[in-house]
């Protein structure tokens, strides 16, 4: 029987929602191995729109459920209709919308807290024994998500997001952009992609692997 997997985008586009490179090759990685995905993202307003030409803020205002809808071809739902019996395993991909939409990671940092329907959705499938995979940006909500002492990595151990992940409770644990960390405890993938990555095909490899082994964590 095929996976089925749920994966939350946060908008569309990497310095406002979510990294699109990383959100496509993720759905690609999925459908290669023959997962069923159901794209969902939290109907709320962006908490800014950023001109990706000038990388200026703009005084538009951007939904994030219909900005994600960009990305899904328009095959979305709302995160409030996201029930973790439907599903497998769950998938975050990076960009900043996970830490200016899911959570407000980037403005607060160590003080920061997830979007509650992200967070009610993230918890229950922690709770069910169910594998989470977050990239990118997205592991800075692994501690709200699964309490203290939960290992993740977001690349470099010496950045000031790695020293706010640990300030969190976190185990912050260094890791190459081909590859991946892994909390066996509790069923959570992490790799660093864009934290890191210099071009889209080494953003792949780790993100290969985080959907390779999240798939294989259903088992």
């Amino acid at each position: 029987m095929n996976k089925k997997v749920a994966v939350i985008l946060s908008g569309c586009g990497v310095y406002d929602g979510s990294e699109i490179y990383e959100s496509v090759i993720t759905l690609l990685r999925l459908d290669q191995r023959g997962a069923e995905v159901q794209c969902f993202a939290p109907d709320i307003s962006q908490l800014h729109v950023i001109n990706h030409l000038t990388g200026e803020e703009t005084a538009e205002s951007r939904n994030v459920l219909v900005e994600s809808a960009r990305l899904a071809r328009g095959q979305i739902k709302s995160l409030r209709e996201a029930r973790v019996d439907d599903f497998d395993a769950l998938i975050v991909p990076g960009g900043f919308g996970a830490a200016k939409n899911l959570s407000d990671f980037a403005i607060q940092g160590a003080a920061s807290s997830v979007q509650p329907d992200v967070l009610s959705v993230a918890k229950s499938f922690a709770q069910a024994g169910k594998p989470i995979g977050l990239i990118c940006i997205a592991p800075a909500m692994a501690a709200q998500i699964y309490g203290a002492g939960v290992i993740c990595t977001l690349g470099q151990e010496d950045s000031d997001a790695a020293a706010a992940v640990r300030d969190m409770g976190a185990r912050h644990q260094a890791c190459a952009v081909e590859d991946i960390v892994e909390d066996s405890a509790h069923k959570l993938v992490t790799t660093p992609a864009y934290m890191l990555a210099k071009n889209i095909g080494e953003a792949a490899t780790g993100i290969n692997k985080l959907v390779d082994r999240v798939l294989e964590l259903t088992q």
